[in-house]
């Protein structure tokens, strides 16, 4: 894919529209690179002038802060500060909603302002000005699908009706879980649970997660972070259903939906 860096773009005198943060998960997890791939490719076809830190990127920090270890969050938070306002960066779109929350909520008391906006808002701003088209009868249409609200995009910053406008423009019979939005359930990766192995206790919270996303008779999990969908992928897995159940980021859906 052609997707340019800001030191291209800075050689050349020119600036983004917006910096495409593509996060840890969305640089080496194998699974979460094709929500970058998919979300990149809707950005090159709306033709929004947007750029990626590439090889410059650290990781934001939020699983050492999330873990105890202060000093190593302020040094990479440091850096990457120094990196983003050297390039004059103004506006950050995230596939991440921990990435989203830390550079929305915790970077600017170490000198980091920025417009932050998660990539489920940016898609529906788009679909609202008419730039993203969907296809008529697009593969999702009439299927039954679910979401599952991340806790960082959801509690934490109260983006609930962003990612649910999205599936509605895809034409699809959205079936909500019992514990949804504010009330909603943990996937069980945040606060870097993802890194360590879990307390003990009777069952795994993604394979509670997984089994309510599951009774809702979707056929589709619908995710808007990277992390929730290896946890929810590995309940349906855990629950035997991976053949009739999907999880998908929402950027994926649109990808595959798109003009």
């Amino acid at each position: 894919m052609q997707v340019p860096t800001m030191a291209e773009l800075s050689a050349k005198g020119e600036s983004p529209d917006i910096l495409f943060w593509v996060g840890c998960a969305g640089s080496y997890d194998q699974r979460a690179q094709k929500i970058t791939r998919a979300f990149a490719t809707i950005l090159n076809k709306v033709g929004l002038k947007y750029a990626i830190l590439g090889k410059e990127e650290l990781c934001n920090g939020d699983p050492a802060r999330r873990a105890g270890n202060e000093f190593i969050f302020q040094m990479m938070a440091y850096q990457n500060i120094q990196v983003l306002n050297n390039y004059g960066i103004k506006k950050i779109v995230t596939t991440c909603p921990h990435c989203f929350n830390i550079f929305l909520n915790e970077y600017p008391e170490l000198g980091g302002h920025y417009e932050v906006i998660h990539h489920t808002v940016l898609l529906q701003q788009l679909l609202d000005e008419g730039k993203i088209v969907l296809k008529e009868d697009g593969p999702f249409k009439g299927k039954r699908i679910t979401y599952h609200d991340s806790c960082y995009l959801g509690r934490a910053n109260h983006v609930y009706e962003a990612p649910r406008k999205v599936l509605e423009a895809l034409d699809v019979e959205l079936m909500e879980m019992k514990r949804c939005r504010s009330k909603g359930l943990c996937c069980g990766a945040g606060g870097a649970q993802m890194f360590k192995e879990e307390e003990k206790g009777a069952t795994r919270v993604n394979f509670e997660r997984s089994a309510e996303a599951m009774d809702t008779g979707a056929k589709v999990i619908a995710a808007a972070c990277p992390f929730c969908n290896t946890m929810l992928t590995d309940g349906v897995k855990h629950g035997e259903k991976e053949e009739d159940v999907k999880v998908m980021d929402i950027a994926e859906l649109i990808a595959a939906s798109i003009v």
